[in-house]
């Protein structure tokens, strides 16, 4: 049975999902088990820091995710931030609508906390498949449409 429990953080002024969106984006993108995830909304300078801190890099980024290290009987254990002015620019200069490119992000942290990535061809390409599998559950289009690859 898939359980999940969503701590729901807003810490910017930007347009964000509502609570119960992002649960069931969050949830339907949940493999199995049990989760507690917390979903916070920054602004750009709280990425940045956030971004330069874990992953050394000087810019605010789209989302991060950071898993717990706690026993496997615990269930899955993570934090997932999202800079929403990174998100709103993306969207726009995608020609995506705002809700979807969240639930995109929602969907693709959720699966990095599970310990899916994207660092070589082989794993993005199982990624994205799972991706497109759960946001077309979702009724979002194939957000890699416009991609060649």
């Amino acid at each position: 049975m898939k359980r999940l429990r969503l701590s729901y953080q807003r810490v910017c002024s930007a347009e964000v999902p509502p609570r119960a969106a992002v649960l069931r984006w969050a949830r339907a993108a949940l493999q199995k088990g049990e989760a507690q995830v917390a979903v916070r909304f920054v602004d750009a300078e709280e990425g940045r820091e956030l971004n330069q801190r874990f992953r050394g890099k000087d810019y605010a980024t789209n989302v991060l995710s950071f898993v717990y290290d706690v026993p496997e009987e615990a269930g899955l254990m993570g934090d997932l931030v999202l800079c929403a002015p990174v998100v709103e620019r993306e969207a726009a200069e995608q020609g995506k609508p705002l809700a979807a490119h969240y639930a995109h992000l929602i969907v693709h942290g959720m699966l990095h906390l599970q310990g899916y990535d994207h660092e070589d061809e082989a794993q993005a390409a199982e990624m994205e498949a799972l991706e497109r599998d759960v946001l077309g559950r979702l009724g979002f289009p194939d957000p890699y449409a416009d991609e060649e690859r």
